[in-house]
């Protein structure tokens, strides 16, 4: 299955949200063209629903009283856009481990992020105007379908609802200021995350998937290569994040990036406004943003 947060206008199919002249969000599943309304406010309060995945599983576009929206065109939001946490890791790819010279960790390298920083697949991305060195990280992101704390095993993989695509924009001259990285990757709006939620069981290796990773900037491959090279894979991070703290439905733990990101390269490259980023997973989607300058105060 294919899930999804997106916005629709206020009023439409009925629906109303009080206080946001913006619109909605809502919660859909994917049906060819459709997508298809899951009855919640966005796709985390419905993965917290007791059952949500036979509730998934049967809506139907047919179903008599089925509120659909077209997929062309639509307006994604925030996967999930008030997860109770965003839990990333670093240094989890061989190749980026390699290129930054740095060794094997025995530990996985963990940090966080907050909710704000998360955008949708197809919204502008704002460059900082206090940084001189924004870097792109494209990424599979694991979304948390149960409460889960100390999971072990099948509880682990149990925990996992599906697999995303989220882009980690980090501010590498405010990242690297101190050996604590926070300060570089919690910008506001600095993290696309989407579109879809896709199903273990429609990718290769299930809860471990083995599918390629890209990142294109205005068409120039920055990024290629595949989660089969991951240090730590997605059910040994939910074992260890979920020892720590507990797992809470719609949070996200986003996996780490492969080579290739602009601060290793010979001479780096950053993203300076006007471009294109695009991050994309086999069997995922992919994000799409234009990135422009934030007008400094």
């Amino acid at each position: 299955m294919k899930l999804a947060t997106i916005r629709v206008p206020r009023g439409v199919q009925g629906i109303v949200s009080p206080g946001d002249s913006a619109g909605a969000t809502r919660a859909v599943k994917a049906e060819g063209n459709a997508l298809i309304d899951l009855g919640a406010t966005d796709l985390g309060a419905f993965l917290a629903v007791e059952g949500w995945q036979d509730r998934a599983a049967a809506a139907s576009a047919a179903a008599p009283g089925a509120v659909t929206y077209p997929a062309s065109g639509a307006d994604f939001a925030p996967l999930v856009p008030n997860p109770s946490k965003v839990v990333c890791v670093g240094l989890n790819y061989r190749s980026h481990i390699q290129e930054m010279g740095r060794d094997l960790p025995e530990y996985p390298t963990l940090f966080a992020k907050f909710p704000d920083t998360l955008l949708g697949a197809r919204d502008d991305l704002a460059k900082p105007a206090e940084t001189d060195k924004w870097d792109w990280e494209a990424e599979l992101a694991i979304v948390i379908g149960t409460q889960v704390r100390r999971a072990k095993g099948a509880a682990a993989e149990n925990a996992i609802a599906g697999f995303t695509v989220l882009n980690d924009l980090s501010a590498r001259d405010w990242q690297f200021r101190t050996k604590e990285w926070l300060q570089g990757k919690i910008w506001y709006g600095s993290t696309p995350v989407g579109p879809y939620l896709v199903t273990p069981d429609e990718l290769p290796g299930g809860t471990r998937p083995e599918l390629r990773v890209e990142l294109i900037v205005d068409g120039a491959t920055m990024q290629d290569d595949n989660t089969a090279d991951l240090l730590f894979d997605p059910v040994a991070l939910v074992e260890y994040v979920s020892t720590i703290t507990r797992l809470n439905p719609g949070d996200l733990i986003a996996t780490g990036t492969p080579g290739g990101v602009g601060n290793a390269r010979k001479p780096p490259r950053f993203l300076v406004g006007g471009e294109t980023v695009t991050a994309r997973i086999e069997g995922l989607g992919e994000t799409v943003n234009r990135v422009v300058k934030e007008v400094a105060p």
